[in-house]
């Protein structure tokens, strides 16, 4: 338990703030080397001002469509495990993202969403949550993958990578994708494994509602997962719009699957997460715009209103939620 402590703290405190501040370095260094750099912030200014505004607060309004579709998700999952409203749903997500800032890769999220379920159900929670979040990495796979398949002439163009490297990236990530597509729609097979376990048993009721998730439902979870990325997808080109990236849709979209394909398989914290996002977006979108000033904000503007803005939201609920459990424990 120490020993954990001390990695703990030692990611937190160290290697995470290490990490950001020369990841915050080398994009700098990027960015001031920009040919036209006065320019391109002139621009940046400028819109603040002009009719593009509203892309912005088009992007805000698609966040809260965003989450709406991860709230809807959530609740279609527990259905089976327990009844629960849309506005608790949405309560739950938002809360699970509160939770998941300060832990890698997000895995934080779950502790947020099990506080909104009765007693008894929250352990049961978890396996249906994981089930939620591996039909997102399977959407981000399929359209990473073919992100990586249509940019492949570009990226080898820039020596980013080997042409023999690449063709083992794609297949890998090919590799990764229908193994993780063909356990997502054979969940059942989790709880027979569990049962063969030495003193695993015990916990396959844990699972066991899992075996409710027939392919009509597992269909409909991946559908509501597509839609979030298309979500994801929009809301990247309109602020590449907003700031002056001079990308089409399908540059923008498919530089974006790319980039999220590659967070997903790259462990992070939540401290260099903002620097890694911006580091990988200048790789890929830099490909088809020089405007690397305008890709940073771009990319800051959508960790910010995606993450930040909810996470702010659910730390609230979190501290109303705690205020009820405190009344019921004292009686009030």
């Amino acid at each position: 338990m120490k020993l954990n402590r001390n990695i703990k703290i030692f990611i937190n405190y160290f290697l995470g703030p290490l990490l950001f501040i020369w990841l915050s370095w080398s994009i700098y260094r990027e960015i001031i080397n920009q040919p036209d750099l006065t320019i391109a912030w002139q621009k940046i200014r400028e819109s603040f001002t002009s009719p593009m505004l509203w892309n912005l607060v088009t992007v805000v309004l698609l966040m809260f469509i965003n989450w709406s579709i991860e709230a809807i998700k959530w609740k279609i999952s527990v259905n089976e495990i327990q009844k629960v409203s849309f506005s608790r749903a949405l309560k739950a997500v938002l809360s699970g993202v509160s939770f998941s800032v300060s832990t890698p890769n997000r895995v934080g999220e779950y502790l947020g969403r099990v506080l909104y379920m009765d007693e008894g159900n929250r352990l049961k929670t978890i396996s249906v949550t994981i089930a939620g979040s591996i039909s997102q990495l399977i959407i981000t796979l399929l359209m990473g993958l073919t992100g990586l398949i249509i940019l492949r002439p570009a990226i080898e163009a820039e020596h980013f990578v080997s042409p023999i490297w690449l063709t083992m990236i794609i297949y890998g990530v090919l590799a990764v994708l229908l193994v993780l597509t063909l356990f997502y729609f054979r969940l059942s097979w989790l709880i027979k494994w569990i049962d063969r376990l030495p003193g695993m048993k015990r916990f396959a009721y844990l699972v066991r509602v899992l075996e409710d998730f027939n392919a009509t439902l597992l269909l409909r979870i991946l559908s509501l997962s597509l839609l979030r990325f298309f979500i994801f997808g929009i809301q990247y080109y309109l602020l590449f719009c907003f700031f002056d990236v001079d990308v089409s849709w399908w540059q923008a979209f498919w530089t974006v699957s790319v980039s999220f394909v590659v967070m997903a398989v790259i462990p992070t914290f939540a401290i260099a997460e903002l620097g890694l996002r911006g580091k990988v977006s200048l790789i890929f979108t830099g490909l088809f715009s020089a405007n690397k000033a305008g890709i940073i904000f771009t990319t800051a503007g959508i960790w910010f209103i995606n993450l930040i803005i909810p996470a702010i939201v659910g730390s609230l609920m979190i501290l109303s939620i705690k205020k009820i459990y405190t009344e019921k424990n004292e009686g009030i």
